[in-house]
């Protein structure tokens, strides 16, 4: 079954919840604890990370080594990375407040690009890692007797240190010996599914699901929840923050006032909260004056209904629909791509061509657009397949977990307080799994609020476009 998942933007309490719900709360805590710290006032929290980074080249230096070369390779290569990243942005033309959105991307061009420069110049240094899970991979390699296994390797360096910790005390050993998948697609796989398990999983969660697993409550506390009006629950859904008892914050939603400010989210106080929430997500009712933006609609039917369903609800705000693919390619695969987005500028939308969904901040079709953007949608992302390999397998699979990384990177400086970002995904999908849009998101500062089954969507209905030789016999 196919299920939405969907994402979105809360630094402040939201005036709708929908359904996967993340929030944009700065990440100061261990910037905070330093405060007391004599001459580190004024230690910038990016040099601070930066100086961490370097410092972690020189962890677990044996008795004996050379400390002085060591250091000397660390600056080397803190020296390299700050000339290559002044080359990345050399020529780009962006703003400050933006910088942090393009970052991903830029990162994983140079990352690319020192592959490529190791190739050609073998005496060139790489960067220092941590000789300590270094040794914890090889060991557990040797164990396997995988040691000149480069996927199963790959998987391991991908892994945190935590991750290997646990591989190694589970005793876990990869079947070599699979008829259908390769050793290191079925040690991806279990690698994927330990990560997994922190998360709420890939079924159906509902927005008290959700929120129960982010706050680690007990089933008392769903109990409470679940017979809470809708008034009350979106206000404790609003306002928790684990500073004061569940029970005494439901005490205070109950004796709030409802709103009278004839705003959607203040609809029906007095029904049933869970399932009120819940028709709010299927229903779509957005954020009426927000514009809201939908990213590799390659035929753009999905831009199409979403636009009739703003304009029957009177909204006013706008519907930017864009594409991967130029105009020229649309028009080879699409016969109807010429009447779709005459309908859609009809219905006031705007319709761009040629955008990749990590790279906005630089894309100038998105300039003045910060903070705008109400609602975002992404249907079945997927970053392109690569002939010769199926999708689990571990060197593609890391282009689908860091598209979602990056989009979600990217994605953040445009989203408005209290907007939404839905992706829909397939419940069982080994390209673009349910963990990376969920991890990629929450990576970002986002908070997953709900997972809902696609066929209870109201805009599910559709003419999906699939990008292979699926389109000439699944499309309407």
């Amino acid at each position: 079954s196919s299920i939405p998942q969907q994402l979105g933007t809360r630094p402040i309490p939201p005036h709708s919840t929908c359904a996967r719900t993340l929030s944009l709360a700065p990440a100061m805590a261990e910037i905070e604890a330093l405060e007391g710290f004599e001459g580190l006032e004024g230690v910038d929290e990016a040099e601070l990370a930066k100086l961490e980074a370097e410092m972690g080249g020189i962890e677990g230096l044996a008795e004996g080594d050379d400390l002085e070369a060591t250091l000397a390779d660390v600056g080397e290569a803190a020296a390299e990375e700050e000339e290559e990243e002044e080359d990345l942005h050399a020529g780009m033309e962006v703003e400050e407040h933006l910088r942090d959105a393009v970052e991903g991307s830029l990162r994983l061009k140079r990352m690319l690009s020192r592959d490529d420069d190791d190739d050609t110049q073998p005496g060139k240094k790489r960067k220092l890692g941590d000789p300590v899970k270094a040794q914890k991979v090889q060991a557990l390699l040797a164990r396997w007797g995988l040691t000149s296994d480069a996927v199963v390797k790959h998987v391991l360096d991908q892994s945190s240190v935590d991750e290997v910790d646990m591989i190694t005390k589970s005793g876990y050993q990869p079947d070599k010996f699979n008829q259908m998948k390769s050793v290191g697609e079925v040690f991806n796989r279990y690698v994927s599914e330990i990560r997994e398990r922190s998360m709420p999983g890939g079924a159906a969660c509902d927005a008290i699901s959700a929120f129960k697993h982010r706050w680690k409550l007990d089933f008392t506390a769903d109990k409470m929840l679940r017979v809470l009006k809708h008034k009350d629950l979106r206000y404790v859904l609003a306002n928790h923050d684990g500073t004061k008892e569940l029970k005494d914050l439901i005490e205070e939603a109950q004796a709030t006032e409802a709103d009278d400010d004839l705003q959607t989210a203040s609809a029906l106080p007095e029904n049933m909260g869970i399932s009120t929430i819940g028709r709010f997500m299927r229903l779509e009712l957005i954020d009426p004056l927000s514009d809201a933006c939908v990213f590799g609609d390659a035929n753009l039917t999905f831009a199409l209904k979403l636009a009739k369903h703003r304009k029957a609800l009177g909204h006013v705000g706008r519907v930017i629909a864009t594409t991967f693919e130029d105009l020229p390619t649309l028009r080879e695969r699409y016969k109807e791509i010429d009447q779709s987005i005459a309908t859609l500028e009809e219905n006031y939308s705007e319709v761009y061509h040629g955008v990749d969904c990590t790279r906005i901040a630089i894309d100038p079709k998105f300039k003045g657009m910060e903070g705008s953007l109400g609602a975002v949608y992404y249907n079945y992302p997927h970053s392109g397949a690569i002939q010769g390999f199926f999708d689990g397998h571990p060197i593609v699979n890391w282009r689908h977990e860091n598209l979602m990384r990056l989009f979600f990177r990217a994605l953040r400086s445009f989203m408005k307080p209290g907007g939404i970002v839905k992706v829909a995904s397939n419940m069982g999908a080994v390209g673009v799994r349910y963990s990376y849009i969920v991890g990629g998101g929450i990576e970002n500062e986002f908070l997953h609020v709900e997972t809902m089954p696609f066929l209870e969507w109201h805009l599910h209905r559709y003419g999906r476009s699939y990008g292979d030789k699926r389109d000439v016999y699944k499309r309407p």
